[in-house]
């Protein structure tokens, strides 16, 4: 077995992308614990840092025989973290405008007469679909959705498996999306507008 710890850089990346597991294992090894704390200082977020440096290495690997570093690993794998987390922060902020866009939207729009109209409409149009399905499968749908009740307490209420509450609850919420798909954009673009 080759101790990777003694090559040094230039060695390692030719050794990787000759398709070395090792040599990505002993880079990995070397600067994820920078990278991560790089990232989290950056982002104060332990969640996201380590996502980052985990989508870093990943796409480090894909990449590895078409990389052309012209400075050090070390380097190299800083700066990509950088961009890395500038793009996190862009894309954050891209959510929270959409966000604070639908929510000024709705706020700013009454149309509560409308909307309590259209719920109850929703809500009769829900209870005919149900009402149309096979036995069963109602009454899994029922547990589920108005009792909350879990899959393996439906299961043994019902005497049937845990698989078989699966697929009546797929089946069900099958027919509910497609007889309430129209319903549902009309109602998704007036509540928008």
């Amino acid at each position: 077995m080759t101790n990777f710890t003694k090559f040094d850089e230039e060695q390692l990346i030719s050794l990787m992308q000759q398709d070395s597991l090792g040599a990505f294992e002993e880079i990995y090894q070397r600067y994820w614990k920078a990278l991560y704390a790089e990232a989290y200082k950056r982002l104060k977020d332990k969640d996201a840092s380590e996502e980052i440096v985990q989508e870093l290495f990943t796409a480090f690997w894909h990449k590895r025989h078409s990389l052309n570093i012209h400075q050090t690993i070390g380097g190299y794998l800083y700066k990509s973290v950088g961009y890395r987390v500038i793009d996190h922060f862009r894309k954050e902020l891209t959510r929270q405008t959409h966000q604070e866009s639908f929510k000024l939207n709705y706020t700013e729009a009454d149309h509560s007469t409308e909307q309590a109209i259209m719920l109850k409409d929703l809500q009769l149009n829900i209870s005919h679909v149900v009402n149309q399905l096979p036995d069963k499968c109602r009454s899994v749908y029922e547990l589920s959705r108005i009792s909350h009740k879990t899959n393996k307490e439906i299961a043994s209420e019902l005497g049937i498996s845990e698989k078989t509450v699966e697929n009546h609850l797929t089946k069900a919420l099958n027919k509910l999306r497609l007889s309430l798909n129209n319903y549902l954009l009309l109602l998704i673009f007036l509540l928008i507008k």
